[in-house]
């Protein structure tokens, strides 16, 4: 009966290891071990977690190429602020589409309901803003590095991500999810070294501004979001998306008159557009949903991973894109990224 209650109060979180932890000392009746081993509830939450995971990697994937490919004669003739504020109409528009689904087959209740408090929605406008100034430095802070500059100044968000998860959710790591955390960032960073990576070191003095801020905003932003769906973990997650993306709207409303309100009057909201634009704002809303989902059937370390080995799989696609030639520091860096995420099970597992 204790294992019911407890699996009852966080039955959207990963509760196996904390049920477990909560009996530790307790005997087990055989129908209580049974359902923790063999629950099809567990089995379908894993299964969950592995889709939203995989989809985040293979979406995160192909941002950084479609960001390069909406570019024409080497800059944006679109406005930024326009393609920013579609990625949170689209994901705001997917989250309703998914209620209205959610609504026609189990009905309206207190968890899919979009009436709330006051209290609940207040919480929203920090990570919209946090995600809109990310969002926006994204494009340009290639004016100052480039692609696999930007690439390897990005790593810096695995540290900030770390040591936010620690200080805003209080959840410590183990000395060997530390190890593998710092291995992470090395073979992220050597996997992407090149004959041009010196230049790195000589970016300017914007551009690491430009790093270390979208890095802290990025790691603050992801962490406090994932407080705050985890927060009510029984409210149904396309809610919760629908009430941030509102507020992603507005913040990116706010920013199209203040930063291309002439240039939005004078030649329309999508002067500059191309196809691959439209594919890119699609995979930017797909990758935030994403994003979401795995912050609330797993935690930021996962999605930190997964980017991760995104970022791999951006360069070997590049090899048929791009004709880019895999070097010996990247399969020296991927072994090295092989290792931390090994390292890192293990230390979740003794923790």
């Amino acid at each position: 009966m204790e294992y019911r209650k407890i699996k009852d109060q966080d039955k959207d979180g990963d509760v196996v290891a904390d049920d477990i932890e909560s009996l530790h000392g307790k005997a087990l009746s055989a129908g209580n071990f049974a359902t923790l081993g063999g629950s099809s509830s567990e089995k379908s939450k894993w299964k969950r977690k592995s889709i939203v995971t995989l989809a985040l990697t293979v979406l995160t994937s192909s941002q950084a190429i479609l960001i390069v490919w909406s570019k024409r004669a080497g800059k944006y003739e679109y406005c930024v602020t326009t393609a920013n504020f579609l990625v949170e109409a689209l994901k705001c528009a997917f989250s309703l589409a998914a209620l209205g689904r959610i609504w026609r087959n189990e009905g309206v209740t207190e968890d899919n309901r979009l009436s709330t408090t006051l209290d609940e929605v207040s919480v929203y406008p920090i990570p919209a803003v946090l995600y809109l100034v990310k969002n926006l430095l994204q494009y340009y802070i290639f004016a100052y590095v480039d692609a696999p500059g930007y690439q390897i100044l990005k790593n810096l968000n695995i540290i900030s991500t770390g040591v936010l998860y620690r200080i805003i959710l209080k959840k410590k790591l183990s000395e060997i999810q530390w190890a593998a955390f710092i291995l992470l960032c090395a073979g992220c960073t050597t996997a992407q070294l090149n004959p041009s990576s010196d230049h790195v070191l000589q970016t300017p003095f914007q551009g690491w501004v430009m790093a270390i801020v979208m890095a802290l905003l990025s790691g603050f932003a992801g962490v406090y979001t994932e407080a705050i769906i985890k927060k009510r973990p029984s409210r149904n997650i396309n809610v919760q998306n629908f009430w941030l993306y509102v507020f992603g709207m507005a913040f990116n409303a706010i920013a199209i008159v203040i930063q291309d309100f002439d240039a939005v009057m004078n030649k329309g909201f999508f002067h500059g557009y191309s196809l691959i634009t439209f594919l890119m704002i699609l995979n930017h809303a797909l990758s935030g949903i994403a994003v979401s989902m795995v912050m609330k059937y797993a935690d930021n370390i996962v999605k930190v991973y997964s980017t991760s080995v995104a970022m791999l799989l951006t360069a070997v696609v590049s090899v048929f894109l791009f004709g880019f030639h895999l070097s010996l520091a990247f399969f020296l860096g991927s072994t090295v990224v092989s290792v931390s995420i090994y390292l890192h099970s293990i230390g979740k597992l003794q923790k």
